[in-house]
């Protein structure tokens, strides 16, 4: 892998470097593809395709840092950001926070790329339209249904990173994203079935996804929302949850993922989408959750959406335990904000997780594949050991407070628990509680079997806003004494 004008970007980089006698700098060069294709009630939506490239340099220099972005692609367009972001150290130097001469210097060499089979750009566009109408193919329509959308998201995106000491990155992921919604109505009441977000998405090709799956997902959620509009709304009260992979991809990403973002926990945060209530002096000693409670961030598991070889800060992925037996060991902080946690007298660890959206974004701390490690119960024992509760599953609707502590999730659909057997179907499940005290009730984990690998393209953090990919592997959960509502 590598970039037609890589030999006179790098020269242009070095050369910077040198004449301002900078410490470090780095370039990122990104190019993205991206494609959207709806199909609603069999109908072709208008067509959503897009191409983009651009480079951000960034340069470390007397204490300070900065960094300035362009879609220049070129010699001059490096040599434009490089001063920019140079006026932004020198400007930043006397005002830092942290010390950037203190902060890593990585020059890593390597390169990724995802294991994606039949690539989605290497099929012609009536071939790809051909595909995902397959899925659609002779769907069933009953009257109840008002809206039935199959979609297919693809995207493409290839990344240089260079060092002013000689480091390499060259990554390229392919990623798709199919989609299924089916809304129904009757007498008054609407329902929803879907993938929740995209959650079907992964670092695959055509080749990766059944399409006999596929269509049998079109039909089963069509059966399952025409069949909710006549359910009853879900029980209230205090009972035990049963809980999807679907709707842990949900509760991990909010209750567990965005709270330990170290920058978040150091600040960064407050006036977007708020702090946490996790302090640095947590690590290595709180209970987060119940001993059953395994959690590890690994970027490196083949297919998982968020997977990569290096981080944007140059950090190389690997696995890594956040949570183990319940106790939190470690943060979501890239290379940067773990120096920066240092020099406010912390010795916290943390992962190659410093992410951009695309190239005119900064690096900030994000989830990329964060997964719940597979417990010893089959879905079948988890449910035989429920005399009243509820199996609820597919995120619908979801709140959480400033802290990210509080949280209120709806999901789509809820199947009653009585004396460990599944009953019949509750439309609008709500649960709430406070993290704290909700992963402690967790007493039963799902073994490998009930365990599905999902992923979202629809992470938001930051400002400007950068919405990004993750992947979440979660098996189901049971959870005892939730507050449910209707």
């Amino acid at each position: 892998m590598s970039h037609p004008l890589e030999a006179e970007l790098a020269a242009a980089l070095s050369s910077l470097s040198a004449r301002a006698g900078a410490r470090y700098a780095t370039l990122l060069v990104e190019r993205t593809s991206r494609e959207a294709l709806t199909l609603k009630g069999g109908a072709l939506e208008p067509p959503d395709l897009s191409e983009d490239e651009g480079l951000q340099v960034h340069v470390y220099h007397g204490g300070g840092a900065g960094y300035a972005a362009t879609g220049d692609v070129s010699a001059r367009g490096v040599e434009e950001a490089f001063e920019r972001a140079l006026g932004w150290a020198r400007a930043t130097a006397p005002l830092a926070a942290w010390d950037s001469d203190a902060a890593p210097a990585p020059h890593p060499v390597g390169e990724y790329e995802s294991p994606a089979r039949g690539s989605w750009w290497g099929r012609a566009p009536a071939e790809r339209l051909a595909w995902l109408r397959a899925l659609d193919a002779d769907a069933p329509s009953p009257p109840e249904v008002v809206l039935r959308e199959v979609s297919a998201l693809a995207v493409r995106r290839e990344r240089l990173w260079l060092t002013s000491g000689g480091g390499r990155v060259a990554q390229r992921t392919e990623e798709l994203s199919p989609d299924i919604t089916v809304v129904a109505h009757r007498d008054g009441v609407t329902q929803r079935r879907s993938f929740g977000l995209r959650g079907r998405s992964r670092q695959a090709g055509l080749e990766d996804l059944s399409v006999e799956l596929l269509r049998a997902d079109v039909a089963r959620l069509v059966e399952e929302a025409v069949m909710l509009t006549a359910a009853p709304a879900c029980p209230e009260g205090v009972m035990d949850l049963v809980v999807d992979p679907e709707q842990m991809m949900l509760q991990l990403h909010e209750s567990i993922g965005h709270p330990l973002e170290l920058d978040r926990i150091l600040g960064d945060e407050r006036n977007y989408a708020g702090r946490s209530f996790v302090t640095l002096d947590m690590f290595g000693a709180y209970q987060y959750g119940s001993e059953l409670l395994n959690v590890t961030f690994d970027p490196t598991v083949a297919g998982e959406l968020a997977s990569y070889g290096f981080d944007d800060q140059g950090g190389r992925a690997s696995r890594e335990f956040l949570i183990q037996g319940g106790v939190l060991l470690r943060p979501l902080g890239g290379e940067l904000s773990q120096a920066r946690a240092r020099a406010a007298g912390s010795a916290v660890g943390g992962v190659a997780c410093a992410r951009v959206q695309r190239w005119n974004r900064p690096p900030i701390d994000r989830m990329a594949n964060l997964n719940i490690e597979p417990g010893g119960s089959s879905l079948e024992s988890l449910i035989g050991g429920v005399e009243r509760g509820l199996l609820v599953g597919t995120n619908l609707a979801w709140s959480i407070d400033d802290s990210r502590n509080k949280f209120q999730f709806g999901c789509e659909y809820g199947r009653v628990i009585e004396q460990g057997e599944l009953k019949g179907w509750v439309r609008s499940p709500n649960y709430r509680g406070v993290s704290a005290s909700f992963w402690r009730s967790l007493d039963g984990v799902g073994d490998a079997a009930s365990r599905e690998v999902l992923g979202t393209p629809y992470c938001g953090k930051g400002e400007p806003n950068q919405v990004i990919t993750v992947g979440h592997a979660a098996p189901a959960c049971r959870f005892r004494g939730v507050e449910v509502f209707a």
